[in-house]
């Protein structure tokens, strides 16, 4: 079995700038969490068109549910899903997830989104440009995927599987 991080790879707790903190999503979120994806719909189905619609039809108890899945991920190292919240920890302003790739030529996938009304018009930008370096900073990958930015929806859609021999 292939990691996705080294077993001898600790894993970062987050980060934290002046203007909020990420840390674990857990289900201890569900609530603040719920709100923010539901006032997001129409910007997370804008930026994530691949991923089926989504929030639509999210219920608080499928949002529990997944929230509960990134949580145990998180556990289990497959996955790393982060909450960006307020710096007094009312208010969930987006999320940062950290995957494997099936995709070649990199080695893990990275999406984030934020709010616009909580962070300030340039939530996405802020939340990049600590997202960025923290990656290339704290985490052992040499070649990150940041799809639908960089590489864009369409050139993602047309990059080849990993070749399954190359895990081995």
């Amino acid at each position: 079995m292939v990691l996705f991080v080294p077993s001898e790879f600790v894993v970062p707790t987050g980060f934290e700038t002046d203007m909020f903190r990420a840390r674990m999503l857990s289900v201890n979120d569900v609530v603040k969490d719920f709100e923010a994806v539901c006032q997001s719909a129409p910007l997370l189905q804008r930026m994530f068109p691949t991923w089926r619609g989504w929030p639509k039809g999210l219920t608080i108890e499928q949002n529990l549910i997944d929230l509960g899945w990134h949580q145990k991920e998180f556990q289990l190292r497959r996955s790393f899903a982060y909450t960006i919240v307020s710096l007094d920890e009312k208010t969930v302003l987006g999320c940062v997830y950290v995957e494997p790739t099936q995709r070649a030529d990199y080695d893990a996938e990275v999406y984030f989104w934020a709010r616009e009304t909580k962070i300030g018009g340039a939530a996405d930008k802020a939340l990049a440009q600590a997202i960025l370096p923290w990656i290339e900073r704290e985490w052992p990958f040499e070649r990150v995927a940041y799809p639908g930015r960089n590489p864009s929806w369409d050139d993602w859609a047309k990059l080849p599987p990993k070749n399954r021999a190359d895990e081995a």
